[in-house]
C-alpha cells in the first residue's frame, strides 16, 4: 500500500493540510410553476405524451465561504393533441465549503452537490406531476460528471476554434 500521511494535505485535504469541510445549510425549492393547460380534456386522450426533461445548473457565491447551487429542471409533456403538462423547477442548495482547493471547487458544485440535490428536486417533481391528476413523475437519475466533462469539452472546442479569446466565460479553466 501507498504511505499515507493525513497530515501531508495529500488525503482529501484542502489548502496548508486542514480538512475540506463541507456542509449542507440549507435546501429549497426556489421557483415552481406547475401547468395543466388542457384540463380536464386531456384526461380523456387516449395518446402517450412525449416527454421532454431539460436541466441545468448554476452557481453563485453568496459569501466566502458558502456557495448557492440551483438545479433547474424543466419537464413537459406534450402529444399531438397539445400540452398535458408542464413543470419548470429551480431547487437550491446552500453548502458550506471550507479549505476546499480552488481547483477541485467547480467539479463539486457541478458534480456532487447537484448530485446530493436531486433526489429532493425529483420528489417535488414527482409530486407536482402528481397534484396535476397524472400518475406522479419519477425522474431518471442524471449522471452529473458526464454532463460536466461534455461542458467541459464543448468550451475547450470553442476556446480552441476561437483562438485563445476566453472573454466572458467566467467558469472556463484558465491557467497563468
Amino acid at each position: 500500500m501507498a504511505d499515507q500521511d493525513p497530515g501531508a494535505g495529500s488525503n482529501g485535504s484542502g489548502e496548508m493540510g486542514q480538512d475540506v469541510q463541507v456542509s449542507i445549510l440549507a435546501q429549497y425549492v426556489k421557483d415552481l410553476s406547475v401547468e395543466n393547460p388542457s384540463a380536464p380534456a386531456v384526461f380523456q386522450w387516449q395518446v402517450q405524451p412525449t416527454l421532454d426533461v431539460q436541466f441545468n445548473i448554476t452557481v453563485e457565491k453568496i459569501a466566502d465561504d458558502v456557495q448557492e447551487v440551483t438545479l433547474k429542471v424543466d419537464v413537459s409533456a406534450r402529444s399531438e393533441n397539445g400540452v398535458h403538462f408542464v413543470v419548470d423547477l429551480s431547487y437550491a442548495g446552500l453548502f458550506g465549503i471550507r479549505n476546499m482547493p480552488e481547483d477541485a471547487l467547480p467539479s463539486f458544485l457541478l458534480i456532487e452537490a447537484p448530485r446530493l440535490i436531486f433526489p429532493f428536486a425529483r420528489q417535488v417533481v414527482a409530486d407536482a406531476v402528481a397534484n396535476t391528476g397524472f400518475p406522479p413523475l419519477l425522474l431518471d437519475p442524471i449522471d452529473f460528471a458526464s454532463a460536466y466533462l461534455q461542458q467541459l469539452q464543448a468550451q475547450q472546442q470553442q476556446e480552441g476554434a476561437e483562438g485563445n479569446g476566453n472573454a466572458g466565460n467566467e467558469q472556463a479553466p484558465t491557467e497563468a
